[in-house]
């Protein structure tokens, strides 16, 4: 993809208002797509994830969840859309999920609380703030920006996760446009970047070990800072260290 993503996701969503839905197994992206696109400056292929998003609006809804529906756990992600604040409240403390979606359309109608906020990222439970609401209208745009930095104030910018939602092609930004949206939204420059990159890794390895029951470790190759400070360090003071 020439934005720069190298992986993105695919959201099946499902709003239990609506109508009565089930959870279906989800299509496999291979079918989808018969060849997947190059990541811009690799040789590498995007990875297709797929999620499943719940609009939960009566705590009955959360009742799928905790049972062991057969797919669900075919899905990558699985995020949850609270309507009310003691949905939000068992999201955050009970659910097994990846995400908590925060709405950004409209006010909300309650107040985030601190303890089940601390209590969802001590869970490595990521909250989910959408930027294509704000690019689309001024007053959706005023909503989400209010809303960011109500959650921004409780939980100091972390755990956040910023995607977009986006229907069309034009409504995707590229990852660098996306975190200086999270300037806006309370974000220091450290955190909105983590926002589109290393928090958006951290949910899909969460995913993984809620699958799996068990765990996922993810190596990193750390650099080895002994030997840059002795590469930069003037001749006379390394024959003084030396010494």
């Amino acid at each position: 993809f020439s934005v720069g993503y190298s992986a993105v996701a695919l959201n099946h969503v499902i709003d239990f208002k609506e109508k009565k839905q089930e959870i279906v197994k989800p299509v496999s992206p291979s079918e989808l797509f018969p060849s997947l696109p190059i990541v811009q400056g690799t040789s590498k292929r995007i990875k297709v994830l797929t999620r499943l998003t719940l609009v939960v609006s009566d705590p009955s809804h959360c009742n799928l969840l905790r049972s062991t529906s057969a797919n669900i756990r075919f899905y990558d992600i699985i995020a949850v859309f609270p309507k009310t604040e003691k949905l939000f409240h068992i999201a955050c403390t009970t659910l097994d999920v990846d995400l908590v979606c925060i709405n950004v359309t409209e006010k909300l109608p309650f107040y985030f609380r601190r303890p089940p906020v601390n209590m969802a990222i001590d869970r490595g439970i990521y909250f989910e703030l959408l930027y294509t609401p704000a690019i689309k209208d001024s007053t959706m745009r005023r909503y989400t920006i209010s809303n960011a930095i109500s959650l921004m104030q409780i939980c100091k910018g972390k755990n956040i996760v910023i995607s977009s939602a986006a229907e069309r092609p034009l409504e995707l930004r590229g990852p660098y446009d996306v975190a200086n949206l999270g300037l806006l939204f309370g974000l220091s420059e450290s955190e909105a970047k983590a926002a589109v990159s290393t928090n958006c890794r951290a949910t899909m390895l969460h995913g993984e070990t809620r699958r799996s029951a068990c765990g996922v470790v993810y190596t990193v190759k750390k650099p080895r800072k002994v030997e840059e400070e002795e590469t930069t360090l003037p001749a006379c003071k390394k024959a003084k260290t030396q010494a």
